[in-house]
């Protein structure tokens, strides 16, 4: 992952946002549309996605279904109603966070 520093405290923000938005999605999917959205600046590790996947599912924030996609297993995650509110509340969170760090940064 690129600029870890900044990112690594919002992974977890940035995949329920995705979820909320998409419905549902893989893995490599996800790493994907992250980087697309950032325009490559943030490339989210395999090693960073499915470790907060894999505690996002045993909270409950997130659950997953097994689907063939060419032949393939895939697995999909999606939020559930209580990932749903979390995502809610995180982003209202994180929009504030923005707007200070934005106040600050424009003095």
């Amino acid at each position: 992952m690129k600029k870890n520093s900044l990112y690594k405290g919002t992974l977890q923000n940035i995949i329920l946002k995705l979820l909320a938005k998409e419905v549902k999605m893989y893995g490599y999917q996800i790493t994907q549309r992250t980087k697309e959205l950032t325009k490559g600046e943030l490339e989210m590790t395999e090693g960073a996605l499915y470790p907060l996947l894999h505690k996002l599912e045993a909270e409950g924030m997130i659950t997953s279904e097994i689907q063939k996609a060419n032949g393939r297993d895939r697995k999909y995650y999606l939020l559930t109603d209580k990932g749903k509110r979390k995502q809610s509340e995180q982003e209202e969170e994180m929009k504030s966070y923005l707007f200070n760090l934005n106040t600050i940064f424009n003095i």
